[in-house]
């Protein structure tokens, strides 16, 4: 039977068996092959083609996963946060950049199943070396930073359930390198999914907080805006929080590496846009956990994910407490094999190295090499007293902020070039919901920056 790849969805193939001495006519079986990824990938022992949640178990990958990597330990902060300090004001927010992660993700694994070939890869060859080395340059200063934060977030998240960081930090990081560097993408991709599933932690505390629907959904649609300085700062942390560069080069390099084809693009667009819905939905949840309790008796000073998880035990219980810093464990854990991936990603994409986690060390020598450098210098890095996390946090995300608009920018004219999508251009729909989010993330980067340089010389940029 012939593994070229099937032209569309699924075929079925008929496998006839040999004659055998017997005077009943000859039997057929009926053996189903799915293209998957471009791939034609027999279903043995089925009589039709999976469905329900067997289907979405094939197709979902990349996209849930950079989706969700982005609910990292900064991201639960930047959420807790947000509910405690504002309720359900902001939940309108999240809607509209859930449309926007949709437009930026799906474009990214469109991409990559029409090129074969990363972000990177691609800004190299399309735009230059320079502009290629100057986006590797803020990305491994800001995605350092960022592992960094992953590895803290894992140490408060273990300390909080009553085991020691000391211990937990190292073995988490022995554990991610074992898994990256010895096993297979098709291995790494499975338990990366599988640590998705942490997130259902967080309906399930906004559930035991028991908040107010009618004001979660007055929130969620009808906006609310303030003139004060933290309120505007919040509003574009949470635009950078939920749209960040790490997650459209993991999305487009993952896609290409899982062997997404042009021939049958579709799997890779329901992945991206499940992935994109599922991330921000928990992140809604997040908001409505917090909102319901620490807002309600007006415990608003939350700095850190760990902050919002101790607040919550006398409120909410200790149960939603734990279960809070459980969700708060698992998110660090993804982010901190997703964050050394991507960036292992874009600078071997950058420089033309050979990459991907389906080779092994010889063969990709560079690629591996920048990984574990990376997993040692964040894991190392939390376990130092008194490391100054929201600082460098805050500094992280001005580089992410500078950095975003130029990357969606390539993002947008890359898809947009017919040499290289053919078929799979941007559409009208597509470049006005890509080039809006562009607008919207530019004009509240450019606020953000204006706040802090005028903030260095004490200058409140929005009065009072």
């Amino acid at each position: 039977m012939s593994d070229r790849p099937a032209p569309s969805g699924l075929e079925e193939v008929a496998a006839v068996t040999p004659p055998v001495a017997s005077p009943k006519p000859r039997t057929v079986r009926t053996a189903l092959r799915m293209n998957v990824r471009g791939r034609s990938v027999r279903l043995r022992g089925l009589r039709r083609p999976p469905t329900g949640i067997w289907r979405w178990l094939v197709i979902l990958g990349p996209g849930l996963i950079a989706s969700s990597a982005g609910n990292d330990a900064g991201g639960i902060a930047t959420y807790s946060s947000t509910g405690a300090k504002y309720g359900y004001e902001l939940i309108w927010v999240m809607l509209l950049m859930t449309v926007s992660l949709c437009v930026v993700q799906e474009m990214c694994a469109r991409l990559g199943a029409a090129t074969g070939r990363g972000l990177l890869d691609l800004i190299r060859e399309r735009f230059g070396v320079g502009w290629a080395v100057f986006a590797v340059g803020i990305i491994l200063v800001a995605n350092g930073g960022l592992i960094v934060s992953e590895f803290v977030g894992i140490g408060a998240a273990v300390e909080l359930l009553g085991f020691s960081k000391l211990i937990v930090i190292p073995a988490a990081a022995a554990l991610i390198f074992y898994l990256v560097v010895f096993g297979n993408y098709g291995r790494v991709e499975k338990i990366f999914l599988l640590m998705t599933l942490v997130f259902f932690a967080y309906p399930i505390a906004a559930i035991m907080a028991h908040p107010s629907w009618g004001l979660v959904a007055h929130g969620a649609f009808v906006p609310t805006l303030h003139k004060d300085p933290d309120y505007i700062f919040l509003l574009v942390g949470l635009m950078g929080t939920t749209i960040t560069p790490y997650m459209q080069i993991f999305q487009q390099s993952s896609t290409v590496e899982r062997g997404g084809d042009r021939r049958c693009y579709g799997p890779e667009r329901a992945d991206a846009y499940v992935g994109a819905i599922f991330s921000n939905l928990m992140s809604i949840f997040m908001i409505v956990a917090t909102a319901a309790t620490l807002h309600a008796v007006g415990k608003t000073n939350i700095e850190t994910a760990a902050d919002a998880a101790r607040a919550l035990q006398p409120v909410a219980g200790h149960f939603a407490g734990t279960i809070f810093a459980i969700g708060l464990l698992g998110a660090s854990l993804l982010a901190a094999a997703v964050l050394p991936l991507a960036t292992s990603y874009a600078v071997s994409e950058a420089f033309g190295f050979s990459k991907g986690v389906g080779l092994d060390f010889r063969r990709a020598r560079p690629f591996f090499t920048l990984f574990t450098l990376l997993m040692v210098f964040g894991a190392t890095a939390a376990l130092i007293p008194g490391i100054p996390v929201i600082k460098l946090l805050l500094w992280i995300q001005v580089l992410n902020g500078i950095l975003l608009p130029v990357i969606l920018v390539f993002l947008l004219l890359l898809s947009n070039d017919s040499r290289l999508t053919k078929n799979l251009k941007n559409t009208h729909f597509y470049n006005v919901l890509g080039w809006g989010t562009f607008g919207i993330i530019t004009l509240a980067v450019t606020i953000m920056l204006l706040t802090q340089i005028f903030g260095l010389f004490g200058i409140n940029l929005f009065g009072g």
